[in-house]
């Protein structure tokens, strides 16, 4: 039985580790925090329980397929239910629009902004359909090792128009400014500009017509909670409040990790759903790298950060318009996130996602109160924003305008409050500059150009996670478990093969 273990315990390490614990290999996870989840970790106050991370649930078969895998049924540890609307999208004016997996209601929506664009928006979904049948059913959960791989794939990419923007592409089939923006925000989900984030990203839509956005009932944090059960139920063990150091390698190889303790795991392979950077810069001596080198891992291109806070009022707001997942659009689109991702630096404006889960599910607050977190995308720390005096201000900017105009007498009502900025994650999370979603996804770190899953420095590392191939978000990070489950194998074939090397057979 090989012993592997995985470094963190985030939906791609966690994933990993269930699918190889079911191949039958031993399997120990090791999570630096005091609880699982990684980005999705659980804060909890006052008797709220606020997600801390991803909180869009796509491709939920994706969920059903792991349980699968380790014989057991998702339904038995976690429900789900449908969001509808998918999203509340409102422009500057204050103005919504809403859309779910109904063609037909989408189509009345854009007929509030502008009537011609319905034929377009039509045309759009038949080609995304392609873009996604390619992009998303074939490749997401193939490797990319090879550059051969990456040439096999090019004449396709190339019809797809995967040169354009995600924006431009949108474009070309929706004339209105704000629809536009509608059905192009997609790349900013998983840590792209749909201003330079390829068109194959424009798939995203089509995923969410295809399968729905679904929500977890107590919160992605019950995902989370069910992937640990599951995990142990099978035989996998995990470590919490367990920091690796080092990552150990002779030649080639890895040979197991050392913790900040000094204790020494020996493993036959090892796994990190740590951040990509971070894990070559800071957990493998740069003399033992020729590929990843600091000055490659330094010259690569990294995601915005976030700026997120999490609160709870002691007054519910149902009467205010609205919904579950809510993006609230500012008046700038393309010169704000040109000053995110380009500029580097913070404006005085934003565009905010406010997450209502109490909407949906009153279990996670306290009765009669109401559960939200707001979201803005900001500059990574090579902005030089120094975050520890401008978190304040920029928060009480945040609460202000959502008082204003979204949530009245919002800061005479909380009465539980957390926030997280870039600091958090490059101090908590070890994300490289702060990014919130590692390697930005550009054409050029796209596909075979991205961190590998297994790395081109040794032989029996591994890569699950945002920072990998395909990339960030859910469906993305549980495509690289499966990737990597496929890579490593059966504990049953590797045993076999080893007994054939040693003459046994």
């Amino acid at each position: 039985m090989s012993k592997i273990v995985v470094i963190g315990s985030g939906f791609g390490g966690l994933g990993a580790a269930i699918r190889l614990a079911a191949r039958g290999h031993d399997v120990e996870i090791l999570e630096k925090r005091d609880k699982l989840g990684g980005r999705a970790y659980v804060y909890e106050m006052n008797g709220f329980k606020f997600d801390g991370g991803p909180t869009v649930i796509t491709a939920p078969f994706m969920f059903d397929d792991l349980w699968k895998a380790a014989g057991k049924r998702r339904e038995d540890y976690f429900q789900m239910v449908p969001c509808d609307p998918y999203y509340r999208i409102f422009d500057a004016e204050g103005r919504s629009f809403n859309y779910n997996g109904d063609e037909a209601f989408i189509l009345d929506q854009i007929d509030k902004f502008n009537p011609a664009d319905r034929e377009g928006y039509q045309s759009f979904m038949k080609t995304t359909k392609r873009i996604f049948e390619k992009g998303f059913v074939e490749l997401a959960d193939k490797p990319f090792l090879k550059f051969t791989d990456m040439l096999r794939v090019a004449p396709d990419l190339i019809k797809m128009q995967s040169y354009l923007s995600v924006y431009r592409y949108v474009s070309q089939y929706v004339k209105d400014d704000f629809l536009r923006r509608v059905f192009s925000f997609h790349p900013l989900l998983i840590g792209g500009n749909p201003f330079d984030s390829p068109s194959i990203y424009a798939m995203i839509h089509y995923l969410e017509r295809e399968w729905g956005i679904h929500y977890a009932l107590g919160g992605t944090g019950s995902i989370v909670k069910a992937m640990g059960k599951l995990f142990t139920d099978i035989g996998g063990r995990y470590r919490l409040n367990t920091e690796v150091q080092e990552i150990l390698v002779n030649g080639r190889k890895t040979t197991g990790v050392r913790l900040n303790s000094g204790e020494v795991i020996q493993a036959d392979a090892v796994v990190s759903n740590a951040d990509v950077a971070f894990t070559y810069k800071h957990m493998i001596p740069e003399q033992h790298r020729r590929k990843y080198s600091n000055r490659k891992i330094d010259s690569m291109k990294y995601s915005m950060s976030l700026f997120v806070i999490y609160f709870g009022t002691k007054r519910q707001y149902r009467d205010v318009g609205l919904a579950h997942h809510n993006i609230i659009l500012g008046e700038r689109y393309k010169g704000l996130l040109n000053d995110i991702f380009n500029k580097q630096q913070l404006a005085e404006d934003f565009s905010l996602y406010l997450h209502m889960p109490s909407l949906t599910d009153p279990s996670i607050a306290p009765e009669g109160c109401e559960n939200f977190y707001v979201l803005s995308p900001v500059p990574h720390l090579g902005s030089g924003v120094d975050w520890t005096k401008a978190a304040k201000p920029y928060r009480d900017t945040i609460m202000q305008f959502l008082e204003d105009n979204y949530l009245p007498d919002l800061q005479a009502n909380i009465v539980a409050e957390h926030m997280i900025d870039p600091l958090h994650f490059q101090n908590v999370l070890n994300s490289h500059m702060g990014s919130a979603f590692s390697v930005q996804p550009l054409l050029t770190q796209s596909a075979w150009f991205r961190p590998h899953n297994r790395s081109e420095d040794f032989d029996n590392l591994y890569f699950v996670g945002a920072g990998t191939h395909p990339g960030a978000g859910l469906p993305g990070v549980l495509s690289s478990s499966i990737i990597v489950e496929n890579l490593i194998g059966d504990a049953v074939t590797e045993r076999r093969a080893q007994a054939i090397m040693q003459g046994a057979y």
